[in-house]
């Protein structure tokens, strides 16, 4: 692969920006979700930091896909024209975002191919990144649904996986999907990364017309649905609703896969997708005492302790002799767990929710 060069042409960038990052809170919430915070210390958001990393493939060939909730925060960062972002009146997960922005380019430009990457991951490699990308446009171009495969760096059980064949004839580095796999148990994880497979980390680059097509051969009334909003955008408020709620995954990769019709370029540029406070830990430099802090150091006094402050609120948080913590402090909520169970903040959000408490949601 070679170095980027130069922004590739008639590429567009779709940036799904969704979620409310549940794991995350009370650091991230419905109304606050985690791609508008800086959760690498960096002094850009994560949605900001995608920007970066995906201005020098596209300029401002860049479609936003979020929340109208979100939509002024979303323009206040970016600082993009309002063209640029896509409010949903409602979310319906990924199918119906990624295809309304696919319907909305392929009227715009039709020899346009688009990249379908996630408003809240990290990359550390942005070269490596940019170079992996370049390959996938030149495979979508060729009519192939392409997909990126990210090396594993250890046997994850929350992503899901990517088994892949022979390369594709005609496109060095390019290989053949066999099939994707669900998330696995750490037993099941472990012989996938023995066997080759890549984490599944959802990107998608695709012309609009074949991602769009594809869609038509499961169901044709959400692909003529979705071109019909393109057609006349003042009618996206009373047909959003109607459309289904399933995953680009479901609905296009996994079928299209098993025709035979997918692609992987393999990937290792540093990815994570911040999925909980344990991974966030992990990204995130270690001070003297093993103990990370996110924000102001000077509110965190710590004593042979490591693992995860963030102290967001005013107070002063001091941790004593605990191992692999993890204290969130955001003034009108306090959260301490452990790394080891940072996966399961998310049933508290469930809880508070089922309880009326949805200002701290």
């Amino acid at each position: 692969m070679t170095p980027l060069r130069s922004p590739l042409d008639n590429f567009w960038a779709v940036v799904p920006a969704g979620g409310a990052g549940t794991r995350l809170w009370p650091l991230s919430r419905a109304s606050s979700p985690k791609f508008l915070h800086d959760l690498t210390g960096s002094g850009r958001t994560l949605l900001q930091a995608t920007h970066d990393r995906l201005a020098p493939l596209v300029e401002d060939r860049l479609l936003v896909v979020t929340g109208l909730a979100h939509r002024d925060a979303v323009l206040d960062q970016l600082g993009v024209p309002e063209e640029a972002v896509l409010a949903e009146p409602s979310a319906r997960d990924s199918m119906a975002a990624i295809g309304l922005a696919a319907a909305l380019l392929e009227r715009r430009d039709p020899d346009a191919v688009m990249g379908s990457f996630a408003a809240d991951h990290v990359i550390s490699d942005p070269a490596g990144f940019h170079a992996v990308v370049a390959t996938a446009v030149e495979a979508a171009r060729a009519d192939w649904l392409v997909t990126i495969g990210i090396e594993p760096t250890h046997p994850a059980t929350g992503f899901g996986y990517i088994s892949h064949g022979d390369e594709v004839a005609g496109l060095p580095g390019v290989r053949m999907v066999r099939e994707f796999v669900e998330k696995p148990d750490a037993e099941v994880a472990g012989s996938y990364v023995a066997q080759g497979y890549r984490w599944n980390a959802g990107m998608f680059i695709v012309r609009p017309t074949v991602l769009l097509d594809l869609l038509a051969e499961g169901d044709p009334g959400f692909a003529a649905a979705l071109r019909a909003i393109a057609a006349d955008p003042a009618t996206l408020g009373d047909a959003w609703g109607a459309l289904p709620r399933i995953a680009v995954d479901h609905a296009v990769a996994e079928p299209a896969a098993a025709a035979g019709r997918v692609a992987v370029v393999p990937g290792a540029f540093g990815w994570d997708d911040v999925g909980d406070f344990a991974s966030l830990r992990s990204l995130l430099p270690a001070g003297d005492e093993g103990l990370v802090v996110l924000g102001d150091r000077t509110r965190v006094r710590a004593v042979d302790s490591t693992g995860l402050v963030v102290p967001a609120g005013d107070r002063v948080v001091a941790v004593v002799g605990l191992e692999d913590i993890v204290v969130v402090d955001t003034g009108d909520a306090l959260l301490v767990t452990t790394r080891a169970r940072a996966q399961d903040v998310k049933s508290i959000v469930a809880a508070l929710t089922e309880d009326g408490h949805v200002g701290l949601t």
